[in-house]
C-alpha cells in the first residue's frame, strides 16, 4: 500500500497529459491520518462514467458505538444513515472546475426508505463508503492541481464530517437507528395479531405533491378507528414510550371506500409503500406492511409468457388454451390476471388493488350485465368470484379500494371508509347494506381443485450480451437494458430507488448464471438468490468486484420485483412445471 503523498507526486508528473494517463493513479493509498483511499477504476475520459473510489477507516478510530450496528438491522440502519450523512457533506462542497463530469462527487444515498445498499458497509474491524468522483480535466488534458483538491482537502473533510462519531448528532443517529428496528420488530409481528398491515395513529400520510414523497406538513394525522385499534410493544422507546397504537387491517378481505379525494388511494399508496422501513420524520415510518405484499394492476400492451390464468380466464374464442397462456400484447383484464397469478408463484400473502388502476370487467360483472351476457360467452371470470377464494384456500388476503361498487361487500371481511383523511370502521353499515339490499348477481365459478403455478425459466432466454458484450444498465426507476431489450416497469409501483432498479437487472443475470439449470421453478431460483445476497451481500451482483473491489451503487430489491422484471423481459421462455 503507498503512502498519500505519492499519490500527489503521480498526480504532479501527469499534469496536462491526456486523461488517459489518469490510469497510473489506481492503486491503494494511507493517509497519514489513518484512513485509506482505493482508486479502483478510473474513467476513460471526463464525460465517461466517474471513477470508483473507496474510503476505508479503522472502526475503533471512529468512536461510533458498536450497539449502532450489533445485529443485521441496525447494521443496515446505521450504513444507511452514514451515507446519507457523507452525501450531505458532498453538498456543502465547492465543485471543482472542469470539463464533463470533472470535479463530480456522489454517492448513491437513500431518499424516504432505508434499503439494504452498497454505498456504506460497516464490519467488525472497518467502516467503508464507496464513492464516485469525476477526474478533472479541460478537455481531455488532465488538471492535476484540481484533482489534487478533491483527494487532500475535500475527501479528508468528508472523512472528518460523516465517518466520526463526533461529527453526527448522537441523539438523531441513535433515533434513526433505533426507529428502523423497531419497524421490523412491528413487521416480523403482524401475524401474531392476525393483521396484514399497521398505521400508527398521527402518521402524516399525503405526500408534498404527486412527484414527491416528502410529507404534506399541513396533512390530517392519522387517527385509527376504536374497533380496528391495536398496540405494540416496542425494542426503542418512541417521545418516551415503549408502545405505540395504530390501526390493524385484519386479514381477510378489506375494503378501503369513501368519496373522491378523501384519501382512499393515499392510503393504499402508503401500505403498498410499508413493505420497505422509513426514515424518521417521514410520517409514514410507522406504516407497517407484510413484506410479501404486492400492487397489481392492469397493464396493458405487456408481454405474458406461458402464465396459466385460466383462474380468471378461460373458454377463449378458437379454443385458446389459458392453463399456459402467452401474448405478445396483453388487454387490461388479460395482464391482471397475469399479474396476481405471476405474484401468487413468488409467494405473495397480500394483493393491494385500487379500482382506478385495474380492468372493469376484470373486477365485476354486475347482475344487469350477468342477464344481457351469458355466462358462457364471457371468458372473464371477475376478481370478485375468487377474492374470497384466495384467502379461504390460500391464504391471501387482499386490500382493495373500491368507490363505485357495493356488491364486493358481500365478500369482505372488513370495510373502512376514508373521510376527510379520517378512517372510520363501517364494516357493521356495509353487512347491514347487504341485508337491507341483497345482491342477485349470481356466482359464476365453482372453487378450483387446486391453485397451482410453477414455471421453469429457460436459461438460454435471459442472455444479456451485445455485441459480444454484456449489456445491462438501468436508464430510469422503471427502465432496465438488457443486452438488446428494455424491460419496462413503469406499472411497477413498488420499486422505490434507482439503485433497486440496477440491482435489479444484474440480480436477472446471476439467477440465470447461478441458478437457472432448465429444471429449477423461479420461486425455488429467486429464493436461493435471496439466501445467496443474505450471505454474501449485495456486492456480489457486480461482475467485476473480485478486480476492482467496489461494487457499483445497489440498493436490495425484492423477490417481487425481481420476477416482474424476469415476466417483461421479451426474450424469457419458461415451461409449465
Amino acid at each position: 500500500m503507498k503512502k498519500i503523498e505519492e499519490l500527489r507526486t503521480l498526480l504532479e508528473r501527469i499534469d496536462g497529459r491526456g486523461y488517459k494517463a489518469y490510469k497510473d493513479i489506481e492503486g491503494a493509498y494511507r493517509n497519514k491520518e489513518g484512513f485509506y483511499l482505493f482508486i479502483d477504476h478510473v474513467q476513460g475520459d471526463p464525460f465517461a462514467s466517474p471513477s470508483k473510489i473507496r474510503i476505508r477507516i479503522p472502526i475503533n478510530k471512529t468512536g461510533f458505538p458498536k450497539e449502532l450496528f450489533k445485529n443485521k438491522v441496525r447494521r443496515i440502519a446505521f450504513e444507511d444513515l452514514v451515507a446519507r450523512k457523507v452525501k450531505s457533506v458532498i453538498f456543502s462542497l465547492k465543485r471543482v472546475r472542469g470539463t464533463g463530469k470533472s470535479g463530480l462527487i456522489h454517492i448513491d444515498s437513500g431518499n424516504q426508505e432505508v434499503l439494504e445498499r452498497t454505498a456504506c458497509k460497516v464490519t467488525e474491524e472497518w467502516i467503508e463508503v464507496r464513492i464516485y468522483i469525476g477526474l478533472p480535466a479541460e478537455g481531455r488534458k488532465i488538471l492535476s492541481k484540481e484533482a489534487e483538491r478533491i483527494f487532500f482537502d475535500q475527501i479528508p473533510r468528508i472523512v472528518e464530517d460523516s465517518l466520526f462519531w463526533e461529527s453526527h448528532d448522537k441523539r438523531y443517529a441513535r433515533r434513526f437507528v433505533e426507529c428502523i428496528e423497531n419497524q421490523e420488530y412491528i413487521r416480523e409481528r403482524l401475524k401474531e395479531k392476525a393483521i396484514v398491515a399497521f398505521i400508527k395513529d398521527g402518521s402524516i400520510l399525503p405526500r408534498e405533491s404527486g412527484i414527491s414523497q416528502l410529507p404534506l406538513r399541513s396533512a390530517v394525522p392519522f387517527k385509527s378507528p376504536p374497533s380496528l385499534r391495536v398496540k405494540f410493544d416496542l425494542l426503542n422507546p418512541v417521545d418516551g414510550k415503549k408502545e405505540i397504537i395504530g390501526m390493524g387491517i385484519p386479514k381477510g378481505v378489506t375494503l378501503i371506500v369513501g368519496g373522491g379525494y378523501h384519501g382512499k388511494s393515499t392510503l393504499l399508496q402508503a401500505l403498498e409503500r410499508g413493505v420497505y422501513p422509513h426514515i424518521p420524520g417521514d410520517g409514514r415510518e410507522y406504516v407497517v406492511t407484510l413484506p410479501t405484499a404486492v400492487k397489481i394492476k392492469a397493464e396493458d400492451g405487456r408481454r405474458i409468457e406461458k402464465v396459466d390464468i385460466s383462474p380468471f380466464i378461460n373458454n377463449l374464442p378458437k379454443g385458446i388454451d389459458t392453463r399456459s397462456f402467452s401474448t405478445e400484447n396483453a388487454s387490461g383484464s388479460t395482464s391482471q390476471a397475469a399479474n396476481i397469478m405471476e405474484a401468487i408463484e413468488i409467494g405473495s400473502e397480500l394483493l393491494l388493488l385500487d379500482e382506478d388502476t385495474s380492468a372493469t370487467n376484470f373486477m365485476i360483472r354486475d347482475v344487469r350485465m350477468q342477464q344481457l351476457v351469458r355466462k358462457e360467452n364471457e371468458p372473464i371470470t371477475p376478481f370478485i368470484d375468487r377474492v374470497r377464494e384466495l384467502y379461504n384456500r390460500l391464504g391471501i388476503s387482499t386490500i382493495l379500494v373500491m368507490g363505485g361498487c357495493g356488491d364486493y361487500f358481500d365478500v369482505a371481511d372488513t370495510v373502512i371508509m376514508m373521510k376527510e383523511y379520517l378512517s372510520y370502521d363501517v364494516t357493521s353499515e356495509a353487512k347491514e347494506i347487504t341485508k337491507r339490499y341483497p345482491n342477485r348477481r349470481i356466482k359464476e365459478t365453482e372453487e378450483l381443485e387446486k391453485w397451482d403455478i410453477s414455471r421453469i425459466p429457460i436459461k438460454e432466454g435471459f442472455d444479456p450480451h451485445r455485441r459480444h458484450k454484456i449489456k445491462i444498465d438501468a436508464k430510469d426507476i422503471d427502465k432496465i437494458l438488457y443486452g438488446n431489450e428494455i424491460i419496462d416497469l413503469k406499472w411497477i409501483d413498488q420499486i422505490v430507488d434507482l439503485s433497486q432498479t440496477r440491482a435489479i437487472g444484474m440480480a436477472i443475470y446471476l439467477c440465470s448464471k447461478r441458478f437457472m439449470d432448465n429444471k429449477r421453478p423461479l420461486r425455488e431460483i429467486l429464493k436461493e438468490f435471496e439466501r445467496l445476497i443474505d450471505k454474501e451481500g449485495l456486492d456480489i451482483l457486480d461482475p467485476h468486484y473480485k478486480y476492482e473491489r467496489h461494487p457499483g451503487s445497489f440498493s436490495r430489491p425484492r423477490i417481487f420485483e425481481i420476477a416482474a422484471a424476469i415476466n417483461r423481459l421479451r426474450s424469457a421462455r419458461f415451461r409449465i412445471l
